[in-house]
C-alpha cells in the first residue's frame, strides 16, 4: 500500500511540474504571463543591458534551477535549465567571478560547507546527468571570487553508504 502511495504521489507532482514547466513557457511570453504560469521566481536579478532574470530554483530538494530571462519590454528572451553538465565549463569563470555571478547563475546553492584544503566557502548544487544525481561543487575565497569548481556523484544515493539514506 505505501508503494502505490508513493507512485500516486509522484505522479501527481509530476502532473503538477508539468504546469509551471519553465521549458514550456514559448519565448515571447509576456512577463505577467510567465509570472501567472509559474508562479513566484525564488529570485529577479536585472539583467546587463536591460531586462530582467526570473530565477526558478528547485533547490535544495530538486535538481534543477531554470533562468528565464526576460527583454527590457518584459518578455521572454531565453528559457535556460542551466543546471547541466555542458554549461558549467562554459559559464563558471574561475578567478573572475564573484557570488553575484554565481547567484545570478545558479541561484542560492543546496548547501554551503568548508573543506580544509581550501580557505573558503564550497557551494553545492543539485542536478542530474542521464538520471544520475551529481553535484556541482563552486570553492568561493574569503573574498567573494571563484578559485575552482568541480563536479561529483551524489554519494548521499548509494545504497549502504555512511553517509546517505539507508531506506
Amino acid at each position: 500500500m505505501r508503494c502505490l502511495a508513493a507512485i500516486l504521489c509522484a505522479t501527481l507532482l509530476g502532473l503538477v511540474g508539468c504546469a509551471s514547466d519553465p521549458a514550456r513557457l514559448p519565448l515571447g511570453t509576456s512577463r505577467a504571463d510567465a509570472l501567472q504560469q509559474l508562479g513566484t521566481p525564488t529570485a529577479v536579478y536585472p539583467r546587463p543591458g536591460g531586462g530582467e532574470r526570473l530565477q526558478y530554483s528547485r533547490q535544495p530538494a530538486g535538481f534543477e534551477v531554470n533562468d528565464v530571462d526576460l527583454d527590457a519590454s518584459g518578455r521572454v528572451v531565453a528559457v535556460t535549465q542551466v543546471m547541466n553538465e555542458g554549461q558549467f565549463a562554459r559559464d563558471i569563470l574561475v578567478d573572475a567571478w564573484r557570488v553575484p555571478d554565481v547567484l545570478y547563475t545558479y541561484g542560492r546553492p543546496e548547501q554551503v560547507t568548508r573543506v580544509s584544503s581550501f580557505d573558503g566557502d564550497v557551494w553545492q548544487w543539485r542536478y542530474l546527468q542521464a538520471n544520475n544525481p551529481r553535484l556541482l561543487y563552486i570553492y568561493i575565497d574569503p573574498q567573494g571570487v571563484v578559485r575552482r569548481w568541480h563536479m561529483g556523484d551524489d554519494l548521499r544515493f548509494v545504497p549502504g553508504n555512511l553517509n546517505g539514506d539507508r531506506n
